[in-house]
């Protein structure tokens, strides 16, 4: 898993390409959530800033922080001038400063379980809100999502990442993160939401998007390449995507 959360950089600029942004609806989910305004806040593993953008367009002062050089310096051309950028992985991060609201993108499950929630109490502040997003991007055609496991499969009989808690979403009805946060003696009023997204991209596209998936990045490049041939050929030209936001809200302890 560590090489997997490290492998991105070498699709720094793919990842800015294809991978899709945030939507508004997520910002107003976090600010009605908070119930006040945020003015500071840390994200980590922030990748090439597509959520940092979304805080920042707000007027948050953001510290965005990744811990892979190549990603960062995707990062920086585009954020805007109220986010300081960082390299640091999460359990380098210094517990000197806290924040109003401490988030991250689909990064969370990249993060050390040992000490997870603990450092997180130190880095949020006291009433401050901890967020988590997590976009499980699929095809929306079950037949189209069945011939492209079947054409992958040869190379990559999964392309997900294993929910962390090792227990299937659909066995319960509070996903990880939230049920460790239900267990986490520092954070309470533990919420869970779906934003409803749809997707459409080409064909070609949604290959691009899957180039900085770290099931793909990481199969030798000659066995890639002939995934992507594979799974191109059981595409039409254009593909519905089920984009849906899963996301995860908890506040600290006073």
């Amino acid at each position: 898993m560590v090489a997997r959360a490290l492998s991105f950089g070498v699709v720094a600029e793919a990842y800015e390409r294809f991978r899709p942004g945030y939507p508004l609806e997520l910002l107003d989910l976090v600010m009605a959530y908070a119930g006040g305004p945020i003015r500071t806040a840390l994200e980590f593993g922030a990748g090439t800033g597509k959520a940092t953008r979304l805080f920042a367009q707000a007027g948050i002062a953001v510290t965005a922080t990744e811990p892979d050089a190549a990603m960062l310096a995707e990062m920086r051309k585009h954020v805007p001038a109220n986010v300081t950028t960082v390299q640091a992985a999460f359990e380098d991060l210094p517990l000197d400063s806290s924040y109003e609201l401490v988030y991250s993108a689909a990064a969370l499950h990249w993060t050390k379980p040992e000490g997870r929630w603990t450092r997180m109490a130190a880095l949020v502040q006291p009433g401050g809100v901890f967020a988590s997003f997590g976009v499980p991007i699929q095809l929306a055609d079950p037949a189209l999502k069945e011939a492209v496991r079947t054409a992958r499969s040869p190379y990559l009989e999964n392309d997900g990442i294993p929910s962390p808690d090792g227990t299937p979403s659909a066995d319960r009805p509070m996903e990880w993160p939230g049920t460790e946060l239900q267990e986490a003696e520092w954070f309470t009023d533990v919420r869970q939401s779906v934003i409803e997204r749809r997707l459409t991209m080409s064909a070609h596209e949604y290959i691009g998007q899957l180039s900085t998936v770290s099931a793909y990045v990481m199969l030798q490049p000659a066995d890639r390449d002939q995934v992507f041939r594979r799974i191109l050929q059981v595409l039409p030209k254009t593909v519905e995507l089920n984009a849906e936001i899963h996301a995860h809200l908890a506040r600290r302890h006073h």
